[in-house]
């Protein structure tokens, strides 16, 4: 007994073999997916669990954070007061100084010249002169070397 096997049917034949092997392995990677699906499920399970307490440790800590900057912001405005009453208590204290000092230092200043002068030339009233001249000039020369020294005071910010 032969069989003729025709063309026609051997293609079949080939036709299911091939059909049954894709079917394999399309059967294979659906299995490994859903392996991969299973892994990303217990993966995302473990994640929250871990992440989620560990966001609100955070959240307690920059909440802890904020309330030591609040603290310190108080302090610095505190130091920027104290600072401020300070400027002020020693710029006080300079103008009822500066006054008195400027008038002595141009009288001490018109006294030496005055006598000075008179000593040198035997004249009163251009001694006079030459002393306030002299002390008109120390105490302008007092007030240039102040304005100089002590910076103007800041405008409000």
């Amino acid at each position: 007994m032969t069989v003729a096997v025709t063309s026609s049917e051997a293609l079949d034949v080939v036709l299911a073999i091939f059909l049954v092997v894709v079917g394999l392995a399309l059967a294979y990677a659906f299995w490994r997916l859903g392996t991969l699906f299973a892994q990303l499920r217990t993966t995302t399970r473990n994640t929250e669990a871990e992440l989620l307490p560990l966001l609100d440790k955070t959240g307690g800590t920059i909440d802890r954070v904020n309330r030591e900057l609040d603290k310190v912001d108080v302090m610095t405005d505190s130091a920027v007061d104290a600072v401020t009453a300070l400027d002020r208590a020693v710029r006080a204290v300079t103008a009822v100084v500066t006054a008195p000092v400027q008038a002595l230092a141009g009288v001490v200043t018109a006294v030496r010249y005055t006598v000075s002068s008179f000593l040198a030339h035997r004249d009163l009233n251009r001694a006079v002169r030459t002393g306030r001249d002299a002390g008109e000039r120390r105490v302008k020369d007092l007030q240039d070397d102040l304005d100089e020294a002590v910076p103007p005071r800041p405008g409000p910010q």
